[in-house]
């Protein structure tokens, strides 16, 4: 019972990082799996992109297009390398140790929060 409790608070905390920050909840999920409920690195990442495929696809887009601000020709265009990219990414990553993933997604976050934080 406990698991699911905290699986709902990620989920929802989630859900307002999304549609706030537009942030694609996966900068908050993959963190909170591995440290709160003990996920491996690898495990965090598939329920990550498992959560995020259907509400990100729907609801979410549904309110920024009804508010002009989904470029569908850019969408449409970002799909196909974004396919291909996540397909061939995610063939290699599920081979790489666990500590190896951890350490790359901390330099992407690292790196974002200085650009976030120094930025305009």
């Amino acid at each position: 019972m406990m698991e699911i409790i905290i699986l709902l608070l990620i989920g929802l905390v989630a859900g307002v990082a999304s549609g706030v920050l537009g942030i694609g909840g996966g900068i908050f999920v993959i963190p909170a799996l591995v440290l709160f409920l003990n996920y491996s690195q690898k495990a965090a990442q598939g329920t990550s992109l498992g959560l995020l495929l259907p509400p990100i696809g729907l609801l979410a887009v549904l309110n920024y297009y009804k508010a002009g601000y989904v470029n569908l020709k850019a969408a449409g265009i970002m799909i196909i390398t974004f396919l291909i990219g996540s397909y061939i990414s995610s063939k290699f990553a599920v081979d790489l140790p666990d500590n190896v993933i951890k350490k790359v997604f901390a330099v992407f976050l690292l790196f974002y929060a200085i650009k976030l934080f120094f930025g305009k």
